[in-house]
């Protein structure tokens, strides 16, 4: 069996934009999604279909590659290299990717 090889991930420039937990912020967040061939809701985690509660957790579901994905209040939404959007916890945005220069 052969030893692993290490790779180093090329670097990518993305478009992303952070979610503050609100109605009003998912509505840019969404906007944007649906304006680039995406598909994304506004939801609250209520077991049943009524309105959502104060201090009930809000998401955006955002219908990515591997099916549908929840963003939470504070995670990223990534526009990926192949048009595709994701979310992405704060720590690991972080740890990733790093403000780019604007052309």
């Amino acid at each position: 069996m052969a030893d692993p090889q290490q790779y180093r991930k090329k670097p990518v420039t993305v478009d992303a934009m952070q979610w503050d937990g609100t109605a009003e912020g998912a509505t840019p967040i969404i906007d944007w999604v649906l304006a680039n061939d995406g598909t994304a809701r506004f939801s609250c985690s209520q077991p049943d279909s009524g309105p959502c509660r104060p201090g009930k957790p809000h998401s955006i579901a955002i219908d990515a590659l591997e099916g549908a994905m929840h963003a939470s209040p504070g995670d990223y939404v990534i526009r990926g290299v192949a048009g595709e959007f994701y979310p992405c916890k704060p720590d690991i945005f972080q740890q990733t990717y790093e403000a780019a220069e604007n052309a």
